[in-house]
Formats: C-alpha cells, structure tokens, sequence
C-alpha cells in the first residue's frame, strides 16, 4: 500500500486542496492481488487503491468513457504472420497505466483509508487517472497513442489498438491491450528504441520474449508458435472439482436435445453462469468447444440440472486435452482460406439457423465464429447464405488488417461451402422467390466475386470443417475435423 501511494504522488497523481462549495469528493477503495507466473508460482502481492467510480456522475464528473482494446482475432493474426516471417515478439507491461491519463474534469476524492492526517481536512483534486474512474481506460488509451503517433507510428484503420512503424526494409508493430502490450518486429535496434522511448514516458516494464499474454500461454520454436490455455484450463478443473473426473472423447453427445424448461433448476445458478463464462475465455484457443458454449449460454438465465450435466461433459473432454491449443506454423502460405456451413432451424425454440466459419491464413487458424442468427430462415440456401454473407464480411475486414501489417494477399480468397444452392445463388444473377428475401446479401456478395475478391469452391460435407461450429459431432467425425485445424496438444493427459 505504500508503495501504491508513493507511485502515485510520484505520478503527481492529485494535488491536496480543500473541496470547493457545491463539489462532492468521490470515496476509494483497496484492492489485494496475487500475480501468478504461468507455472502457477507466486510472481508477487499487488495492492492498488481503486476510485469508486460508480458514484461519479455523467456529464458532471465525466462525459467520453470509450477505449478501443485489441481483438483477439488481430493478436492471431499478427502471431500468425510473425511466426511466417521471423519476427522477434516482445511483451512489455505499463507500469500503474491508468495513471498516466490526464484528466479534463474537475474532480475530487476523499484521502486514501490508512493515509489520512488528523486535522486536516483537505481532499484530493485528482489531476491524473486513478483505476475504476469511469474515463480512465479512455484517458490512459489517448495518452499512449498520442505517445506513439509522435515517433511516427501509423494507427490501424481496421483495429485502432494495433500501431504500425515502417521505414524502409524494416517494419514494427505495437498491439495494445489495455496495460499489455504486443511488440513485433524484424529490426531489433527499432524495437530497442522504441521500449526505450516508452520506458521514458510511462516507466514500462520489460517482459522480455513473448510467452505468457492475457491468460494465453505462447510457446515458440523453429516450426513454429502454439497458443495454449493450460493453466487456466488446470485452475478451472481444480475450481470445480473435475481433476479426478472421467475423461471423455468428445465435448457434446450427438442429437443432445437441451430444453429451456426440461429438468430440474440447479441450486446455484451462479454458480453455472460462472461455468460458461470461464468456458467462453477458453474459446480463444480452443475453437472446437465454441458451438457447445453457444448452446450452453442460451440457459444462463434459468439453468437446469441437464444443462449442468451437458456443462460438465465439456470439463471432461478438457481434462482428457488440457493442453491442447493453435499451432501457428511458420511454413505457411500468405493466402486466406474460409470455410463456411450453417445448420438450418437448429435452435428447438426459435426455430433460428446457426452460423458457423473458420478463416485460415495459409495453415494457421486465425478467425473463427459459432452464432445463432438473428432471424429465422425460410430454406437451409438461405441460412447458407447468410453465413457466406457473414464470412464475407470477415474476410474484407481480414484483407484491411492484413494490409497494415503488409501483408500482401493474393486475390481471390477461397471460400468453401457444401451447400449446392447457396453456390448457385451465388452465381446466378437472377432473383426469384427463393431469394428476394435476401436480395441484399446476394448484391454484396456477388459484388465481392465480380470484383474478383471471393473465389467459391464446394467442398463434401465429410471435410467441412466449420461443422465443429454449427452441430454436435460424434467421436470419429470430431477428432478428423480436429485434425485439420492444427490443434496441438503439448502435454500428455492427466
């Protein structure tokens, strides 16, 4: 805690004044931290003083409260292409980030607890950020990026989190998430200059090699890099009491018919919100159990006793492959390859067709997406439709982020689909009753062909990988669709 507050007068973080008349002073808070290593060691014990933001008020104590953070198709993405072309990947960490913001508004808060002087009845004018005001993420972002755009970094048009610096033959990337921080590269004298500009403005720590960001566990070597949540996937095993559980083939039972009201309620419904919450951080690098978390999400708000038990097979599944995750291989093409599939009026309540696609950058997997669709469609052409459009736009906004790290794509794109229809729609410039329903997503996608952009191919049902996202699969179907995904399993089961 001293520490924390020494930091913060360093940072000239407040200034002490009394409060003027008609002013209120926000109140604080303590939190306490352990940091892990990726081993599961204690790294070190963290306190941070919090503002308790939720008494600000809009328009008054702040007003903008929008920060961009990267998306974590575009950290695969530069993973992927770092891993093609060789590039050295740093991770730094900002020392106490919020801090840094600069603050417009007026705004007071009462004196740490644990800090405070008898007598005096001064309070804190805040003049920097302080973690959990309702700004700071927004504050902290503008200062950083304002800090890059000086040294002539280049803001990503199509993720505003990722920075580019090329000056001849040599190229530099910087991706932000929150205080983490991506640093890539193929110059190692560019990204010394740049940790050390950074270390001036914002006392960043160092972390050396890229190994362990957001939960997400790098490994690297000459073929190549894995992605993996291990340690995450052990503690949730551990949390819910499934280390001695039975390991399963496969995460799902074929034909599983889960109901809104079938079963009993479980006794603690947080307890399995919490459940599929973990589960959906693990879709990150497990894309394979995204259709099951999609199916699992729909009875968060009254979760029954087979919902529990469907939740629970998933755990299994994890346990017998806690250490499977993405490989990134470095003998990989420069070219994008989409599979797309739908399954029509899956959902038993909504009737709704289910979306699924996965986008590949030569052999790495970098995009993937499991979603019902927002309206009901009329014909499985229709629901295939939808999802080419869907898939479609994914790709523009791939071809975009891939242009900023320059990366140069070979037009047209692949894009498979083992649905006959939806392929003759796609190369039928005649409407007719069938689709002019969807006359939009036939324009947008046939301008896409026209212009030589999309190039669509039919591929059988039994290699469609985008299956794994759009329906339950048995054990021999699911592990041959796995195969061809470039899942790796690092570490023997348990």
């Amino acid at each position: 805690m001293e520490q924390e507050i020494k930091a913060l007068k360093e940072n000239q973080t407040w200034t002490m004044e009394h409060l003027p008349p008609g002013k209120h002073a926000i109140d604080s808070k303590w939190i306490y931290k352990i940091k892990y290593r990726s081993d599961g060691q204690i790294e070190r014990f963290k306190a941070r003083l919090f503002a308790k933001g939720f008494t600000q008020i809009e328009g008054l104590d702040y007003h903008d409260t929008f920060a961009p953070v990267a998306k974590l198709t575009t950290v695969r993405c530069l993973l992927a292409v770092a891993a093609i072309r060789n590039w050295e990947l740093h991770q730094l960490d900002v020392n106490n980030a919020f801090l840094h913001g600069d603050l417009q508004e007026e705004l007071y808060m009462k004196v740490p607890q644990g800090f405070s002087t008898p007598g005096d009845n001064r309070v804190c004018r805040l003049r920097k950020s302080l973690y959990e005001l309702k700004q700071a993420s927004k504050n902290w972002f503008q200062k950083f990026s304002g800090s890059l755009r000086e040294i002539g970094f280049t803001q990503s048009g199509a993720d505003n989190s990722l920075f580019t610096y090329m000056q001849g033959p040599f190229f530099t990337t910087i991706l932000v998430y929150v205080d983490d921080v991506i640093l890539a590269g193929n110059d190692p004298v560019t990204i010394k200059h740049v940790k050390s500009h950074l270390d001036s403005m914002f006392r960043i720590k160092d972390l050396g090699k890229l190994k362990y960001f957001l939960g997400i566990e790098v490994a690297r070597n000459k073929e190549g890099i894995v992605l993996n949540q291990r340690k995450y996937t052990l503690d949730l095993l551990e949390d819910t009491c499934h280390m001695d559980a039975r390991p399963v083939e496969f995460p799902m039972k074929q034909r599983q018919n889960l109901e809104t009201e079938k079963g009993e309620p479980v006794k603690d419904a947080s307890q399995y919100r919490r459940l599929i919450g973990r589960l959906l951080y693990l879709t990150i690098t497990r894309p394979y159990i995204s259709y099951h978390v999609l199916v699992l999400s729909q009875f968060m708000q009254d979760p029954r006793i087979p919902h529990m038990n469907a939740a629970n097979r998933v755990l299994c599944y994890l346990k017998r492959a806690h250490g499977q995750g993405i490989f990134l291989p470095t003998d990989s093409p420069l070219n994008i390859i989409a599979y797309f599939e739908s399954d029509w009026a899956s959902c038993p309540t909504t009737r709704r067709s289910t979306t699924g696609y996965m986008i590949f950058l030569g052999h790495s997997l970098i995009s993937w997406k499991s979603k019902k669709q927002t309206v009901v469609s009329r014909s499985s052409a229709e629901a295939e439709y939808m999802t080419m459009a869907n898939t479609t736009s994914e790709l523009l906004w791939l071809r975009s982020l891939f242009e900023d790290l320059q990366v140069s794509l070979s037009p047209p794109v692949s894009l498979f689909c083992d649905n006959q229809a939806a392929l003759h729609i796609a190369a039928n410039p005649i409407f007719h009753e069938r689709t002019k329903h969807i006359e939009i997503d036939c324009l947008f996608i046939r301008d896409c062909i026209l212009q030589n952009e999309l190039l669509p191919f039919h591929v059988s049902s039994k290699d469609q990988v985008a299956d794994l996202l759009t329906k339950a699969l048995g054990k021999t179907q699911f592990h041959y669709l796995l195969g061809k995904l470039g899942i790796q399993n690092l570490y023997a089961p348990t």
